[in-house]
């Protein structure tokens, strides 16, 4: 849904909770890479992480993981506990 640069993307809450609305979704996972190769959720993943839930859960979507790609590893957030 989003583009960045190697280093950083922009996601909006609003641009997720748009695509949502528009399947009718009741629940998400949400995902994304990190090209450097490392699978630990940076404070800024955990941040938007929780950003998204809240907005979200407003329009009552459940936001069942969010899980880091990296080449052929990967990490859920719901493993971890920090969901």
């Amino acid at each position: 849904m989003f583009r960045g640069t190697l280093t950083q993307t922009s996601v909006y809450p609003r641009g997720i909770l748009k695509w949502a609305l528009h399947y009718n979704c009741a629940s998400v996972i949400l995902s994304h890479n990190h090209p450097s190769g490392g699978v630990d959720p940076s404070r800024a993943d955990e941040v938007l992480t929780r950003t998204l839930q809240a907005a979200l859960e407003m329009v009552d979507v459940r936001v069942l993981d969010h899980l880091i790609i990296a080449g052929d590893r990967s990490t859920s957030f719901a493993q971890r506990g920090l969901m």
